[in-house]
């Protein structure tokens, strides 16, 4: 059985705004898991005629060739390529959209605290939208930015870059959570005061280390503000 790690220790008096990442922060990564492991791979393999497992052997290295840049992050790039209609495959399966335990009442209680609440996704809009309409979460948030509004995902520094232009804040006063190594070292570069790394974005799987950055399993370990 894992221990559950200790819960951070935040300053909120010096946090002004919360950004938060959408899949493995506040909704759980299972669905993404499931939908790009195993539905898109038997869709895909059915229309091509192929077994599972030649299906899979011509995806994942087209997956793992783009992974971290704006492309991997596109439903339109990856409807050209596998030939699936991948927004109505998400309307298909959105039910298994759920939130990691805790999420929402730290939502909440970041909203009653009068901070500003972002999400903050490289996340397609065909994707988005689909997953906050079915957890009815869109009014929660006072701003959406998706990287693909900014033409760089938030692994670069180009995104963070645009996004301070186009929403003006203080990094030094701001809470960043995300379960991306990469974004996470890229939102630290960048100057966030506050970044926390989740450590278990999947509950079907156990937690991951999170290199030298303040982690918890879920939002909820936040609480209280």
């Amino acid at each position: 059985m894992t221990t559950p790690s200790p819960a951070p220790r935040l300053d909120w008096a010096g946090i002004d705004h919360v950004l938060l990442d959408m899949d493995g922060t506040i909704l759980d990564l299972a669905f993404d898991n499931y939908f790009w492991m195993e539905l898109v791979p038997q869709r895909y393999s059915q229309r091509r005629g192929l077994s599972l497992e030649a299906g899979l052997a011509e995806l994942l290295p087209q997956f793992r060739a783009i992974e971290h840049t704006l492309p991997w992050y596109c439903t339109d790039h990856w409807s050209r390529v596998t030939g699936l209609n991948l927004r109505q495959l998400k309307e298909e399966v959105r039910e298994r959209v759920t939130f990691i335990g805790g999420s929402l009442e730290f939502l909440h209680a970041v909203k009653a605290s009068g901070r500003a609440l972002w999400l903050v996704t490289n996340a397609h809009p065909d994707s988005w939208q689909v997953k906050l309409e079915q957890v009815q979460l869109t009014p929660m948030f006072d701003a959406i930015i998706s990287s693909h509004d900014y033409g760089a995902p938030k692994e670069d520094p180009r995104f963070w870059q645009a996004l301070q232009s186009q929403h003006p804040f203080d990094p030094s006063r701001a809470l960043f959570a995300d379960d991306s190594l990469p974004v996470l070292r890229a939102a630290r570069d960048y100057g966030i005061g506050h970044v926390v790394a989740m450590s278990r974005p999947d509950s079907r799987l156990p937690p991951r280390p999170m290199e030298d950055f303040i982690a918890a399993e879920g939002l909820g370990a936040l609480l209280p503000l």
